[in-house]
Parts: structure tokens; sequence; C-alpha cells
């Protein structure tokens, strides 16, 4: 039984999230923000992902089977992304993803509901090292999508500035202005990519060495498996390249969206692919 099943409760958090977005759309721009705002947002936003990831959670882990999809791979990479934004928000000046991170996650929540995905496994509920699996590459996913999201902040940044040096003024829109320096952006980037790397290593070779325990089946070559190798690869390139040569600037933000790709169609984008496209389950 579940608590809380996405059935005919899947828009709550995505409309929780849109009241989020006009709560901070009626905030006057051109002051700074408030302690008691700031605090306000935080606890809503926390209220939010409590509710997005019990209905998620019990989405997922229906009864005694395991339920998944493109849907439900989106709708934790965006909770996890979120969430993570959530706790980091407290130590750095990162308030600018907040925004984009909120969101992604207003548009992810709601997928599982119109996408209820299929039966992966019956055993999986009651296989600690397949919910361990399962539980890392989540987060792999959604440090990373966090990562994507603050690439493309740095990269509209940095393209605003060249535009400002080229005229010889600034000629920024203010929320470009207000963001962090780039040093203090690439910096957490960074963090995020070292941890999220981590994880998806233990992801991926625990999938490749661990198939017949994990999934109850050998390993297969196939198209999740080439990506999921893809992906691992280049931001393998990355972080050799960020420790060798100091890789910085807009060469990182294109591997960060490139490694970030690969990772969607790993999963995400073939299931899509066969669960909306080709209508097979």
């Amino acid at each position: 039984m579940t608590i809380l099943g996405y059935s005919g409760f899947g828009w709550l958090p995505s409309i929780l999230y849109l009241l989020l977005i006009v709560v901070l759309g009626y905030r006057d721009q051109k002051r700074p923000e408030t302690p008691f705002f700031i605090g306000l947002v935080q606890i809503l936003i926390l209220i939010v992902l409590i509710i997005h990831g019990t209905l998620l959670h019990d989405s997922i882990f229906n009864g005694d089977t395991f339920v998944f999809g493109f849907a439900q791979d989106l709708s934790l990479m965006a909770w996890v992304g979120l969430s993570f934004y959530w706790i980091q928000s407290f130590f750095l000046p990162i308030s600018s993803l907040r925004l984009m991170a909120i969101s992604m996650a207003m548009f992810c929540a709601v997928l599982p509901d119109l996408f209820p995905g299929s039966v992966i496994s019956q055993r999986a509920v009651a296989d600690p090292w397949f919910k361990a699996h399962f539980i890392v590459a989540t987060f792999a996913v959604g440090f990373f999508s966090l990562a994507a999201m603050l690439a493309v902040l740095m990269n509209v940044q940095d393209r605003a500035l060249r535009k400002g040096m080229a005229n010889g003024m600034a000629g920024s829109p203010t929320w470009v202005e207000s963001l962090p320096p780039l040093l203090t952006m690439e910096s957490f980037l960074f963090r995020l990519l070292y941890v999220g790397y981590g994880l998806l290593t233990l992801t991926v070779f625990s999938g490749l060495f661990f198939s017949q325990e994990l999934f109850g089946k050998p390993l297969v070559f196939d198209h999740k498996t080439v990506f999921a190798l893809l992906s691992w690869a280049l931001f393998t390139g990355l972080v050799v390249a960020r420790i060798r040569v100091g890789l910085r600037g807009p060469s990182a933000v294109r591997w960060v969206l490139g490694g970030f790709l690969a990772l969607l169609l790993t999963y995400a984008g073939t299931r899509f692919v066969a669960e909306v496209i080709l209508q097979r389950v």
C-alpha cells in the first residue's frame, strides 16, 4: 500500500513549486532579500521537497514492486538537484540557482502522474544491493543536473561579460549582474562535479561488475550501457583535465553539458523513446 500514491496527487508538488515561483516573483528585484524572506523561502522549499519526495518514493516503491520510467528518473533528478541546492544555499551565495532549480522541479514533479512508468523488478524492493545502486545512481544524476544548471548560468554570465567589455560598458541584465563572481561559481561547479563523478563511478562499475546480482541478468552492452560509459568517460576527461591543466571557463562548461546530455540519454532519453514514441513499456 502507498501512503500518497502519485495517482490523483501528482499535480500537488508542481502547484506548490509554482506558488513558490510566484512568491519569488513578487519580491522587489531591486532590493536585497531580507533575512525573514530568505528564511521563509527556505522553509517553503523544504516543505514542498518533503511532499514531492514522499509522493515520488511511494510511486516508485509501490507495494512489493519497483516501478520506474523516464518520468520518475527526471523527477528524482530534479528533486535531488533542488535538495542539494537547498542544503548548500545555507553556506554558499548561490541564490541565483534557486529559480532555475525550482522551475525544473516544477516541470518534472508532475511527469510521473502523466507517465506512470512500468514494473521494472519485483525483487528490487527487498534487495539491499539494488537499493544501494539505485540511490547512488539517483544522487549522481541529481548532482550533475545541478552542475548543468550552474554551467548554463556561467555560460550566460560569461557571454554577458564579454559583450559588456566589447561595448565598453556593462550592458547586462540586472539578474546577470547579481550573479556571484565567475570564480565563485566555478569553484562550486567543480565541487558538484567531483562528488557527482565519484557517485557516477560507483554506479557505472557496480552495474558493470554486478549486473547479475543487481538486475537479475548478465551484462548486456546495449544503448544504456554505451551512454553510461560515454558519460563516465566525458566526466573522467573533465576531471583529469581540471587536475592536470586547470581546465576552466567555456571549455569546462561545454564538457559539463556534453557529459550531462550523455547521462540523460543513458536512461531517461532511451526510456522516453520506448514509452512515449514507440509506446513500449
